[in-house]
């Protein structure tokens, strides 16, 4: 009889870097990182203000600004993303290529999903979704009050 290890952050990371693995591998062939997918997906409803995808991308990853704004250099000069630097604050956007990609993408993560959470019970899928939460709302806000 296994035992089921107690809920703590080497259960979750474990967790976490295990399905980033397989979502990486799935988007290597597209070139893509990691930080990328995560902008690509934030831009597939529509434009959004740089300074709003700046802020999205630093607090979900907790990276520097300067890292997202690399990922965001890197979408444009590969065609996935274009700047519109004419409104009063820049708008990004998907290209054509870019919107192709990110529904490439928004595949690997359906099937990956599907493999990993398909055969779990809707209850266990909330309650672990609750938890997840919770502790994620703690410690962005132990983070939010540890100065820079």
């Amino acid at each position: 009889m296994s035992t089921v290890p107690a809920l703590n952050g080497q259960v979750i990371g474990q967790a976490h870097y295990a399905t980033r693995a397989l979502l990486e591998r799935a988007v290597a062939p597209l070139g893509l990182s990691f930080g990328q997918v995560l902008a690509l997906n934030v831009l597939a409803d529509g434009a959004v203000d740089r300074a709003r995808l700046v802020h999205r991308i630093t607090s979900t990853l907790k990276v520097d600004e300067q890292a997202v704004r690399d990922v965001l250099a890197h979408l444009v000069d590969t065609d996935l993303a274009h700047v519109d630097d004419r409104a009063p604050e820049p708008q990004v956007r998907l290209t054509d290529a870019g919107h192709a990609t990110q529904r490439r993408v928004s595949a690997a993560v359906t099937d990956i999903t599907a493999r990993l959470y398909g055969d779990i019970p809707t209850e266990q899928a909330s309650a672990a979704a609750r938890v997840l939460t919770l502790i994620t709302q703690r410690a962005n806000a132990e983070l939010a009050a540890i100065p820079a």
